[in-house]
C-alpha cells in the first residue's frame, strides 16, 4: 500500500515502499506504465474526437470559480496537456489560457501510479499554474482522499467537475480484479459530474497477458479469473448506469487503434450545474 506524503503544498503517494516501479522489457509494463506511451497512441487521436467547445457546452451557466478536472492514469502527461488545450480551446502557439473558453478556467489534477514518469510530466508541462501532477496509486483509498479532498478544498468543492480515465480501466481490472474495476468505476463517478472514459477492447487484455509469458513471467494475477470480459465498453457502460448513477451522454467515436471515448453523467450531481 502507498502511503501519502506532502510535496509542494501537495499530498501524493509513494507506491510499494517507495520502491521505483518496474517497467518490464518489450513493451510490458505491469501497470500500464510505459515510458513512451504517447508514440504508439498519440494524443491527437483521441482529442480530435472531442468539440473543442465541449466544457463550454457542458457547463453553460457563469461560475465563480475555476471548472476543476481530474486526470486519472495522466503517464508523462502529453494527452493531458493535449486534452488541456483542447477544451481550453488554445491554439498550438498559445500559453495563455486568459481568452479562451469563453472566459472559463480550467484547472487539471493529473496522477499517476509511477513517479518517474510524473516527474517527467512536471518537468515538460507548459501550463504549470494550470495543470498539477500527483504520484498516487488510485487504488490506495487512504492516499487517494487526502490527494483529492487536498486539492478540491483549495477551490472550496467537493467534486471535480469532469474525469477522465484513458486507457486506465484494464490496468486497474488486471492488477486489482473484478471488484477492483467495480471500486473503481464507483470511486470516479463520486468524484466527478461529468466522467470521461476511454475503456480497453478484451483483445487488449489478452494482448497484455501474452506480452507477460514471452518475457517468461506468469500471467496477472486476475487474468484468468475475471468474469466481467468480452465487450468491455459495453459492460464499464452497464455498471455506471446501473450501479454508479451515472447517465451515458454519448460515444464520440473511436480511436484508430478501436477504443471507444464515452462521456457519462451524474445523476446526483446535476443541482451542481
Amino acid at each position: 500500500q502507498g502511503y501519502p506524503f506532502e510535496l509542494n503544498g501537495m499530498y501524493c503517494c509513494k507506491t510499494h515502499g517507495g520502491a521505483e516501479l518496474p517497467v518490464l522489457p518489450g513493451g510490458a509494463a505491469p501497470f500500464g506504465n510505459f515510458p513512451d506511451y504517447s508514440r504508439f497512441h498519440p494524443p491527437e487521436g483521441r482529442v480530435r474526437l472531442l468539440p473543442a467547445a465541449l466544457l463550454s457546452e457542458l457547463f453553460p451557466n457563469p461560475r465563480t470559480g475555476p471548472l476543476l478536472g481530474l486526470d486519472v492514469g495522466c503517464n508523462s502527461g502529453e494527452l493531458s496537456i493535449a486534452l488541456y488545450r483542447h477544451l481550453s480551446e488554445l491554439q498550438e502557439s498559445k500559453i495563455s489560457p486568459e481568452h479562451s473558453m469563453a472566459g472559463k478556467d480550467l484547472r487539471l489534477l493529473c496522477c499517476d501510479i509511477d513517479a518517474g514518469l510524473i516527474e517527467r510530466a512536471k518537468q515538460c508541462s507548459p501550463f504549470p499554474g494550470s495543470i498539477s501532477y500527483a504520484t498516487l496509486d488510485i487504488m490506495d483509498s487512504s492516499a487517494r482522499e487526502a490527494l483529492l479532498s487536498c486539492y478540491l478544498s483549495r477551490f472550496g468543492r467537493s467534486t471535480f467537475d469532469i474525469c477522465f480515465c484513458m486507457s486506465v480501466t484494464m490496468w486497474i481490472h488486471l492488477n486489482h480484479g473484478d471488484s477492483g474495476l467495480v471500486k473503481l468505476l464507483s470511486c470516479l463517478a463520486s468524484k466527478c459530474i461529468y466522467l470521461l472514459i476511454e475503456p480497453q477492447p478484451w483483445k487488449c487484455y489478452r494482448a497484455a497477458a501474452r506480452r507477460l509469458r514471452k518475457l517468461g513471467r506468469s500471467d496477472f494475477d486476475h487474468f484468468r479469473s475475471l468474469t466481467i470480459n468480452g465487450n468491455m465498453a459495453e459492460k464499464i457502460t452497464q455498471i455506471l448506469t446501473e450501479d454508479c448513477a451515472m447517465e451515458l451522454v454519448c460515444c464520440f467515436g473511436s480511436t484508430s487503434w478501436d477504443r471507444n471515448i464515452l462521456l457519462f453523467k451524474s445523476k446526483a450531481a446535476q443541482h451542481l450545474l
